[in-house]
């Protein structure tokens, strides 16, 4: 089985989480390649809602192996209330069943101290950040001064690196932004009990997911947010601290290129976006209030309303481009049920691609086709030709506009609405 890359194709918050776990069914590992707690994939299965924030979407399939990768930012503390909340549910986390690698980057109280004293600091510039430590932690460890999850489990290791980088940052912290300082000792306190229970699940992941794939094996590398997040090719400064775009599941997971088979893409039927920064088709008006509502548009890790706007075909193509996409899962097309006309941005006046630039996006003028909705519910529906007539037309108009197959098409919350249309679901 080839393994394969899910991405998201818009700001995040596309439905990777559900995209996940069918494909899960056929790959039996899943890995988690970068990001942190500020990322919430929600999957609905038998009617029940279940949100992770850090343990990979395959963890409600039964016989998959899932990997936490080096490229990703671990909260010890929402990891372990993750494992104990799929316990209380049923779920069965053992160390057969989920790896965490012992090259990953810890989040430290620091880190969240600061993220939150710099956000406030900054007014209306700031970035939109969820104040969950991920920029700083990813600073720390560009800066070649972060801890790994091998130095947490190692008391002595540990407490070298507190009593080393704790003073700067109390500085910083005090000195910049007139917060109150952190103490060695309870943060010494806070962490040891959080290493003892992790300790079973972590280590190196690169020899076990070669050997993986040397068996067979699929692998499944599960992104978090979107393409336009991402801390290169994404709205600057307006992203997360991080890759998340394709190629960074390599780079995140100790697996080489040349074992990527597909690279899948999601993108809701419409666009949303959570925090600051330019958003060319947003609705300020009843209509963008409809989508949040019929939508349920609101952050599962913040629970912020998210801003809404309509498919913005020009972002999706630049997807595209920078990922390498093979095929698209568009989601939430039940949502537009019951509107008499929808939009969809081409493009934008005078411009052929999506420009660099936070400032620059902000000024465009997107180019509108207006098509025509469908009245009927789509809750359910499995079969592509069962669609609406005006429904299906949508669908292949995007396809056209983006130049990618939309391999999966979805009509409901749960695992079995979706209509499965080919490679790599079929």
């Amino acid at each position: 089985m080839q393994h394969v890359v899910v991405v998201g194709a818009q700001w995040g918050d596309e439905g990777k989480g559900k995209v996940v776990d069918l494909l899960a069914q056929k790959l039996r590992y899943v890995v988690r390649f970068q990001g942190g707690n500020n990322a919430g994939h929600t999957l609905v299965v038998n009617g029940k809602k279940t949100v992770l924030h850090l343990v990979p979407s395959g963890m409600l399939q039964e016989g998959s192996v899932n990997v936490i990768g080096n490229g990703v930012v671990i909260d010890p503390e929402v990891l372990v209330h993750e494992l104990a909340m799929l316990e209380k549910s049923g779920v069965a986390v053992t160390p057969a069943r989920l790896v965490v690698s012992t090259e990953a980057h810890v989040i430290l109280p620091w880190h969240k101290a600061l993220d939150l004293a710099r956000e406030a600091a900054a007014g209306e510039r700031k970035i939109g950040t969820t104040g969950r430590g991920i920029g700083p932690a990813y600073e720390d460890k560009v800066g070649r001064r972060g801890l790994r999850m091998a130095d947490l489990l190692d008391p002595a290791a540990l407490a070298a690196h507190v009593a080393e980088h704790l003073p700067g940052h109390n500085r910083r912290l005090v000195e910049w932004f007139g917060a109150e300082p952190l103490d060695a000792a309870s943060i010494l306190a806070e962490l040891a009990p959080l290493a003892a229970r992790l300790r079973p699940f972590a280590r190196s992941t690169v020899r076990l997911l070669h050997e993986a794939g040397a068996r067979g094996d699929g692998i499944l590398f599960e992104g978090a947010q979107g393409t336009f997040l991402d801390v290169d090719h994404g709205t600057y400064p307006f992203v997360t601290s991080s890759n998340t775009v394709a190629g960074g599941a390599c780079a995140g997971s100790g697996v080489g290129p040349t074992t990527i088979g597909a690279v899948v893409g999601i993108a809701k039927a419409y666009c949303t976006r959570v925090g600051s920064g330019p958003f060319p088709t947003e609705l300020t008006d009843a209509t963008g209030e409809r989508l949040r509502a019929i939508g349920h548009e609101f952050g599962a890790t913040t629970g912020r309303p998210r801003r809404c706007g309509w498919f913005d075909a020009a972002m999706v193509r630049h997807a595209v481009m920078v990922n390498g996409l093979t095929a698209l899962a568009l989601t939430k097309l039940d949502v537009l049920s019951g509107m008499p006309t929808l939009q969809i941005c081409t493009g934008y006046v005078g411009l052929d691609d999506v420009p660099a630039g936070a400032a620059a996006l902000d000024a465009v003028q997107p180019i509108y086709e207006e098509m025509a909705g469908w009245e009927a519910s789509l809750a359910g529906v499995q079969d592509f030709a069962a669609l609406p007539p005006e429904a299906r037309a949508y669908v292949a108009r995007i396809e056209a506009l983006v130049g990618v197959p939309i391999a999966l098409v979805g009509t409901g919350a749960g695992r079995d609405e979706v209509i499965v249309r080919g490679a790599p679901f079929a």
